[in-house]
């Protein structure tokens, strides 16, 4: 059984549910018809009831009228949610005028459903900026307790005979938001990689912070920081099995760590890198990606309290499909953390 086999069997068994703010998007719509006709999640669409008709029957989808469809014009859902959102930015000096012309938008209104316990994650960003996706989850939904920082992972799909991995999978981590973590914040992201690896990729998560130096074998600032970060999550995470400063090969190749990190707890087979930047990270992901041709899933955030997450404005149906259900995973390893 595949990854997005497991995923999906898992979401069908433990039904989340699963806010779209997108409501009126022809894409978002054929990925909920599917989600839907697959009894994979309750899909909450957030749009005018009569756009979302009538786009639904332009596209000959037959199970969006299953979907719950929340008007974000609807007065009632205003009055319902607009104190929430006061409550949260008050001490901004927001007033319940600026709080109801917030909750309008559906951005903000799905997030806002999350928070009041009337949904388990939301998707978005077919029409939408990454910026604005992830602004009204800072905003609403904010982080986990303990968590101060929001990153982006990949799973990385390794054909099944590599020598790489747990069952060949691997959680790049951060990819896509934090360009230059301090210490605190590479520990934060690995914490939450962990997450995606027991939540999304189904892995014990082994985890490895990265670096041009293995052990001591060079010595600069950068260096330091991945030294000071792996010491934070030693000593408050002892259950974690977790290593650094290691280079790539001493993570993942057994006979080098032997050489390299000899008294590494990982014995070069850690499952889930931390990369010391953004840009390395990205670069990473995208070399495998294209040299190996190895199927990258994500970006998926971490972090966050409740799951949301960003789709690339260039998305397909399939795309959409595929995160909501990733969603729907992230909403109940929450629940069971």
């Amino acid at each position: 059984m595949g990854l997005f086999e497991k995923l999906t069997k898992k979401a069908k068994e433990e039904r989340q549910r699963i806010v779209l703010p997108e409501g009126t998007e022809p894409r978002t719509l054929t990925a909920a018809d599917r989600i839907i006709t697959e009894g994979i999640a309750d899909v909450i669409l957030i749009g005018d009831p009569k756009e979302i008709a009538d786009a639904a029957a332009e596209l000959s989808l037959t199970n969006i009228c299953k979907a719950r469809i929340v008007n974000p014009a609807d007065e009632k859902v205003i009055d319902k949610y607009a104190p929430i959102y006061f409550d949260l930015r008050k001490k901004k000096g927001i007033t319940i005028e600026e709080a109801r012309v917030m909750t309008a938008n559906p951005l903000y209104l799905g997030c806002l459903m999350i928070k009041n316990g009337d949904a388990d994650g939301q998707v978005a960003g077919a029409l939408n900026t990454t910026g604005n996706v992830l602004r009204a989850a800072f905003q609403v939904v904010k982080t986990k307790p303990g968590i101060n920082s929001v990153s982006g992972a990949f799973v990385m799909l390794l054909p099944e005979n590599s020598p790489f991995g747990e069952d060949g999978i691997l959680v790049f981590a951060d990819c896509a938001v934090i360009p230059d973590p301090d210490a605190a914040q590479l520990a934060e992201i690995a914490l939450s990689a962990a997450d995606t690896a027991r939540d999304i990729a189904g892995i014990t998560p082994r985890i490895a912070l990265l670096s041009f130096s293995t052990k001591g074998s060079a010595k600069h600032e950068r260096v330091e920081k991945v030294i000071e970060a792996t010491k934070m999550l030693q000593e408050s995470h002892p259950e974690l099995l977790v290593d650094g400063e290691l280079q790539a090969d001493a993570a993942l190749v057994p006979g080098v760590a032997k050489q390299k990190a000899p008294g590494s707890a990982l014995e070069g087979r850690a499952d889930v890198l931390i990369f010391p930047s953004l840009e390395t990270g990205n670069i990473a992901y995208k070399l495998v990606q294209r040299l190996a041709g190895v199927q990258a899933v994500g970006p998926i955030l971490q972090g966050l309290a409740a799951p949301v997450n960003d789709l690339s404005r260039g998305c397909f149906p399939e795309d959409i499909y595929k995160t909501i259900i990733i969603t729907c995973n992230q909403a109940i390893g929450a629940k069971h953390a």
